[in-house]
């Protein structure tokens, strides 16, 4: 996957950066190892790794490559770019304005007034969880609380038992992280295969959840077509069950380590917006990517039409450039800019479910377990792939 420098791109734009794992990252931790990417290089690079492509190290770069689809194509999201023509995921791999109806549905099931209509079951979820191991002054935070709280709440959106859940992460990692024990195509094709047979169902006789919400709905006087629906529905999967539950990985470990911030947030009681923002500001964790329509100069460098660069978006709230000490984390910052939720038309439609989850978590956690530590048992080595995420966070507290 190593690529020969293209004639297009001057030899002081090469860097030798894998996306996947990047230089800094076991040595210093995911977040400042690409704080200290964005500050030491200029706004955009090339990169021989993963078949060669340009990355957008600076924030406003970044920013421009999300939001200008006119020309930076979401075709391609995932790279390398052999391996993300198999994507074709929708609404993520549609451009404006095609992607518009499919992108409605989802808006529609996950509008902030839908999400506020489902606070009292997340919180009573969280609730559940945190008192099953408050008394015993320890747990697994990642295998009992990550990666179970948000994953019950999107589960019970969707209406699929709770226990389907383990096989199809374990599907979506497959798409997302490299070395796992499936490809790519074998992951999408298990998805499809698990789906077929519940969107037939749904479409027959739907309920009240989402997909069959989705699967019903009316666009421009038609419904989905079969594969418009197993594409869609596998997106949704893939989407709700991998970032909230690495993201907060990396707040509670954070918040083990952080007095001053568990204080500010105890004595917030449930005013924790901004805090909340703060952190997914300082915590961003996906690395997608754009194919470039036409010939154009950008930031210095002359893209080619069909080359593609990566957005790691991680890299906007990080840049100090654009928010100064960005790796501090300070509840009053004003005016705090960021892409953990991406920019323009494929601005995550699931950020208000997001953030409702880990507004809850820290208030009905920090009621509880006011003070905590990192365990002895914890792994916080850097899992590779497109979404940044901690192997293991143990968490002790006296009793």
């Amino acid at each position: 996957m190593i690529a020969a420098r293209p004639d297009n791109v001057p030899e002081d734009r090469v860097v030798d950066i894998d996306i996947y794992m990047p230089p800094g990252l076991v040595e210093h931790g995911f977040h400042k190892a690409w704080s200290d990417l964005s500050a030491h290089n200029p706004a955009v690079v090339w990169t021989p790794r993963n078949e060669g492509h340009w990355i957008a190290l600076g924030g406003e770069a970044l920013q421009e490559v999300q939001s200008d689809s006119e020309r930076f194509s979401s075709r391609v999201i995932v790279l390398p770019k052999s391996i993300g023509e198999q994507h074709g995921l929708i609404p993520t791999t549609i451009d404006p304005p095609q992607h518009r109806p499919y992108r409605q549905l989802l808006n529609a099931h996950l509008n902030p007034a839908t999400i506020r209509g489902l606070s009292e079951n997340i919180r009573a979820t969280a609730i559940e969880l945190i008192e099953g191991f408050a008394a015993r002054g320890h747990c697994n935070f990642t295998a009992e609380f990550a990666e179970q709280f948000p994953i019950r709440v999107f589960m019970a959106l969707v209406d699929i038992d709770a226990s389907e859940a383990p096989k199809i992460r374990h599907w979506a990692e497959c798409m997302t992280r490299p070395g796992m024990d499936m490809t790519f195509e074998q992951g999408k094709a298990a998805f499809f295969e698990y789906l077929a047979p519940l969107v037939d169902a749904r479409r027959a006789h739907p309920g009240d959840d989402m997909l069959s919400g989705m699967l019903n709905a009316d666009i421009g006087g038609r419904t989905l077509t079969r594969d418009e629906a197993l594409s869609l529905s596998t997106q949704v999967l893939v989407a709700g069950l991998d970032t909230v539950v690495n993201v907060l990985g990396f707040i509670m470990c954070e918040l083990a380590v952080n007095a001053g911030l568990r204080a500010d947030l105890r004595a917030r009681g449930a005013d924790t917006l901004p805090v909340v923002n703060e952190l997914f500001r300082r915590f961003g964790l996906v690395s997608i990517a754009r194919e470039v329509r036409h010939d154009t100069g950008f930031y210095g460098v002359h893209l080619k039409a069909g080359d593609m660069i990566a957005i790691p978006t991680q890299v906007h709230g990080l840049d100090p450039a654009v928010n100064p000490d960005p790796l501090v984390i300070d509840p009053a910052r004003k005016r705090a800019r960021h892409s953990t939720f991406g920019s323009g038309a494929h601005m995550c439609p699931g950020q208000e479910l997001a953030r409702k989850e880990v507004a809850i978590t820290l208030e009905e956690w920090l009621k509880r377990i006011p003070d905590f530590a990192i365990g002895a048992q914890s792994d916080l080595s850097p899992v590779p792939g497109i979404v940044g995420a901690l192997r293991r966070v143990e968490l002790v507290w006296p009793t």
